[in-house]
């Protein structure tokens, strides 16, 4: 394993990629105004008792995998992090399933829906829900050339925090998404730890931080648990 001071960590040993195919979706319901820190709301639990409502009909259908809904625990200050205090991560065997449940998620008007295929993997990101998880939206100037820096960066997440699972969504139409991708994955130590654990690492922000800064790309986490 290489030491957290290596100025350079290998690419991971990915897995193939599942075949199922996921809609990710998110609302800015009452997100934080200052701290990172989402606060309980009344407003926000209302919509997650629908959401929940939602995903318990949705999972019960044929063809359809999960149907998970989130609520986010932190939005880190940085500019461009979406404002998602809510989301739901649906998993079908095949895109008419897939465009069913999408069209049922409208009466409860999201504020981004993305529908996504799986592009790089390793082991099983949905093992448990009891954990708390990472919605990692990558932004890039040149798209093209977005998967390869993260191919250069995902060995620091197991190397460095122990992270052993990584699911990284694509959106099917690229164009109508503002992230080239969105990496989900299942975070040890709660949302406050993997945060601090990662910030506080220097090679975070010589090796990490300096390749996405070398392809003009950003990474705006979200950290939320399952509700």
């Amino acid at each position: 394993m290489t030491s957290d001071n290596s100025p350079g960590y290998g690419r991971p040993s990915f897995e193939e990629p599942t075949t199922d195919h996921f809609l990710y979706a998110g609302w800015c319901v009452d997100p934080p105004t200052r701290l990172p820190i989402v606060r309980r709301s009344d407003k926000r639990e209302q919509l997650i008792d629908r959401c929940r409502t939602y995903a318990a009909a949705t999972e019960s259908q044929e063809g359809v995998v999960s149907a998970t809904v989130y609520q986010t625990e932190i939005i880190p200050p940085l500019p461009g992090t979406p404002r998602y205090d809510v989301l739901t991560l649906i998993r079908t065997r095949t895109p008419d399933r897939l465009a069913g449940v999408q069209t049922d998620l409208r009466d409860l008007e999201p504020d981004s829906v993305m529908p996504a295929r799986n592009i790089r993997r390793i082991a099983d990101t949905d093992s448990t829900r009891s954990a708390t998880f990472l919605f990692n939206h990558f932004t890039a100037q040149d798209p093209s050339t977005a998967l390869e820096a993260f191919d250069q960066v995902a060995g620091w997440f197991p190397d460095s925090l122990g992270v052993d699972n990584t699911t990284l969504l694509q959106p099917t139409d690229q164009a109508a998404s503002p992230y080239v991708f969105v990496n989900y994955v299942r975070v040890p130590h709660g949302a406050r730890g993997f945060l601090l654990a990662m910030l506080t690492r220097p090679s975070f922000h010589t090796h990490v931080r300096r390749v996405l800064r070398e392809h003009d790309m950003a990474a705006l986490p979200l950290l939320a648990s399952p509700v």
